[in-house]
């Protein structure tokens, strides 16, 4: 299976290239250095969270165009064989188990965060929604200035085209699961 930063070089080069946008424009656009994107053109890295959000809004395309792999008749996916999108020093990771690949409006995602980590994630397109299922310890979700807390078995929905936070305040590994809806 493709390194995830071989995906996501892939998929940058092909939707900027579909656009009709040149390095400099995308790098006008998302805020993201032109040599920060030709570093991952190449495949080279292993960019953010975060900096694919600033590429994924620039290009106004939905995040998981960004990571969408190859299609298949039929996929199982295993999270070991996943490279993961990290954030807070590798203290969340974001494993893009089915990413939305522009037709289905929807992709789902696993996520590990350590304790006492955080991460601030950009808004997303208009009218996303996400899905948050705690299968393990705890998280502090804050959107559209409300703080929710959802520990195991509970779930949480908000709207995900704001600005928003997830913290692990507990003492345990948290692991959700979430379903973004791109409208």
């Amino acid at each position: 299976m493709d390194q995830m930063n071989q995906i996501v070089a892939r998929n940058i080069r092909r939707l900027r290239e579909e656009k009709k946008l040149s390095m400099d424009e995308l790098s006008r656009l998302s805020g993201v250095s032109k040599s920060m994107l030709s570093q991952i053109e190449r495949g080279e890295g292993n960019p953010t969270i975060s900096t694919l959000w600033k590429l994924s809004n620039g290009m106004r395309v939905p995040f998981d165009a960004l990571t969408v792999r190859p299609k298949a008749a039929f996929e199982i996916v295993r999270t070991e064989d996943i490279q993961p999108i990290q954030e807070d020093a590798g203290k969340v990771r974001n494993y893009p188990i089915f990413p939305d690949d522009e037709n289905r409006r929807f992709a789902v995602y696993y996520l590990e965060l350590e304790p006492d980590s955080f991460w601030q994630s950009e808004s997303h397109l208009q009218g996303t929604t996400e899905f948050i299922t705690v299968f393990a310890g705890e998280v502090e979700i804050t959107a559209a200035g409300r703080r929710f807390q959802a520990s195991r078995g509970e779930s949480v929905r908000f709207r995900g085209d704001t600005p928003h936070t997830y913290r692990n305040p507990g003492g345990e590994m948290a692991i959700l699961h979430m379903i973004l809806y791109n409208p």
